[in-house]
C-alpha cells in the first residue's frame, strides 16, 4: 500500500510550490524537510512497533496522511508548508522512504515461508508500483482543469484532497489485517544477535538513499521541467511508463534472485542503471533523456524486493520489526540531506550534477555491498 500514495503527489509537489511562487531551492528544502520528518516518524515506529498492534499503528499513519492532504490544500505560506512537510506524510520520492514501509514489511513477512518471501515482496512491490504509475498518470489532471473551468492551482489543491481520500481508503484496507498479540518485552526488545549485520546494512542503505535523494521523483520532475520545459501532461505520462517498467522488473528480480542470489541481483542490476542515469544527465535532447531514464527505471528498482527480502532473511523472527525500522531510519535521514543540495545545484544552473552525483554514489554503494555481504547467504541460498 505504501508506494501507491505518492504517485501523483511526488510530481505535483514541485508544480504546486512553483505555482505558489517559490524557487527551486525552496522546493528542495521542502523535500528535505519531508524526508527528515519521515525519518523521525520511522524512529518512533521503531520504538512502538514491537509493543503495539501493527494494525493500530497503520491506522494512525493513515490518519496523519488524511490531515496532511487537507492541510496542503489549504495552506499557501512557505513556513507553514515547511512544517506540514516535516510533520506529515508527503513523500517526494514516491519510493520506500515512508513511515508505512517497516510496518507493512513486518506484517507481511510473518505470513510467508522463507522460500516464498522474495516472491511475496516482488508481488507487494509490483502492486504498489503499478498503483504509483497510475497515480503519476493522474498528475496530468490539473492540465485539463481548464476544460471544466478550474484554475490550475485550484485543480492541484483538489489533488491533495484526493490524497487525503486515498488515506481513508488505505485505512479501510488495513482494517482487514487480523489482530495479532504483541510480543513481550523479552521478545521485542532491541536488536540482538543480528545487531552488527543490521547496522552494517543500515549504513550501506544510507549511502544508497543519500544518493537517491539527489533524484527523488519531485526533483527529477523539476529537472525535466527546467532543462527541457516538459509539460505536466508529458511528465505524468513519462512517470506512468517509468512506474510500469519498474513494476514489472520486480517479478523479474524475484526470478533472477533464485538463480544468482539476492545480493548479486541487487548489485548487478543496480550498477547498469546508475551508468544510464549519468548518461541521461548529458543527453542533448528530450527524447534521448527520456529513453535513458526509462531504461534506468527498468533496472534501478530491482533491488527493492530483493533488499527487503534479504533484510528479513538474515535476522531472527523476533528481530524483524526492529530490523525493518533500523534499516529504514538511516535511509530516511540520509535521503533527507540531499534534495536541498540538488535543489541548490539546479537553482545555480548546475542541472546535470544531481544526476551524476547520484549515479556515482550508487555505484560505490553497490561495490561495497558486494564486497561485504556476498558470503552472508539467506536460508534458501545455503
Amino acid at each position: 500500500m505504501s508506494l501507491h500514495r505518492d504517485g501523483f503527489v511526488a510530481i505535483l509537489l514541485p508544480v504546486y510550490l512553483l505555482e505558489l511562487g517559490f524557487s527551486p531551492l525552496q522546493v528542495g528544502i521542502i523535500a528535505t524537510a519531508s524526508l527528515f520528518g519521515s525519518a523521525l516518524l520511522t524512529i518512533a515506529i521503531g520504538f512502538l512497533g514491537a509493543h503495539r498492534d501493527l494494525r493500530q499503528l497503520l491506522f494512525a499513519a493513515t490518519g496523519l496522511m488524511v490531515a496532511t492532504g487537507v492541510a496542503m490544500a489549504m495552506v499557501h505560506d512557505y513556513a507553514p508548508l515547511l512544517v506540514i512537510a516535516f510533520a506529515g506524510t508527503i513523500n517526494p520520492s514516491a519510493g520506500s522512504v515512508s513511515v508505512f514501509v517497516p510496518l507493512e514489511h513486518a506484517a507481511l513477512t510473518r505470513e510467508v515461508t522463507a522460500v516464498d518471501r522474495t516472491k511475496m515482496f516482488a508481488r507487494y512491490s509490483l502492486t504498489g508500483a503499478l498503483a504509483s504509475a497510475v497515480g503519476a498518470l493522474a498528475a496530468a489532471i490539473p492540465d485539463s482543469s481548464a476544460l471544466v473551468g478550474l484554475e490550475r492551482l485550484t485543480a492541484v489543491k483538489l489533488m491533495f484532497v484526493l490524497y487525503a481520500l486515498v488515506g481513508i481508503a488505505g485505512g479501510l484496507f488495513y482494517a482487514r489485517i487480523p489482530r495479532r498479540p504483541t510480543m513481550g518485552p523479552a521478545e521485542a526488545s532491541a536488536l540482538g544477535p543480528s545487531r552488527a549485520v543490521v547496522f552494517k546494512l543500515a549504513g550501506l542503505f544510507s549511502l544508497d538513499a543519500f544518493a537517491g535523494g539527489f533524484v527523488v521523483q519531485s526533483l527529477l520532475a523539476l529537472w525535466l521541467f527546467e532543462r527541457f520545459d516538459l509539460s505536466l501532461a508529458a511528465a505524468g505520462m513519462f512517470f506512468f511508463w517509468s512506474g510500469v517498467l519498474s513494476a514489472f522488473s520486480f517479478p523479474v528480480a524475484a526470478w533472477l534472485s533464485r538463480r544468482i542470489g539476492l545480493i548479486n541481483t541487487m548489485v548487478f542490476t543496480h550498477i547498469p542503471s546508475s551508468v544510464v542515469l549519468i548518461l541521461a544527465a548529458f543527453a542533448p535532447n528530450l527524447p534521448l533523456a527520456l529513453a535513458l531514464l526509462l531504461l534506468r527505471a527498468a533496472l534501478s528498482q530491482m533491488d527493492v524486493p530483493t533488499r527487503s527480502s534479504y533484510v528479513m532473511a538474515v535476522v531472527t523472527e523476533a528481530e524483524r520489526a526492529a530490523a525493518a525500522s533500523f534499516t529504514s531510519v538511516p535511509r530516511s535521514l540520509a535521503a533527507a540531506a540531499s534534495p536541498a543540495l540538488a535543489g541548490a545545484l539546479v537553482a545555480a544552473s548546475y542541472r546535470a550534477w544531481p544526476l551524476v552525483i547520484c549515479g556515482m554514489l550508487k555505484i560505490v554503494y553497490d561495490l561495497l555491498l558486494l564486497l561485504q555481504f556476498r558470503h552472508l547467504k539467506p536460508p534458501e541460498e545455503r
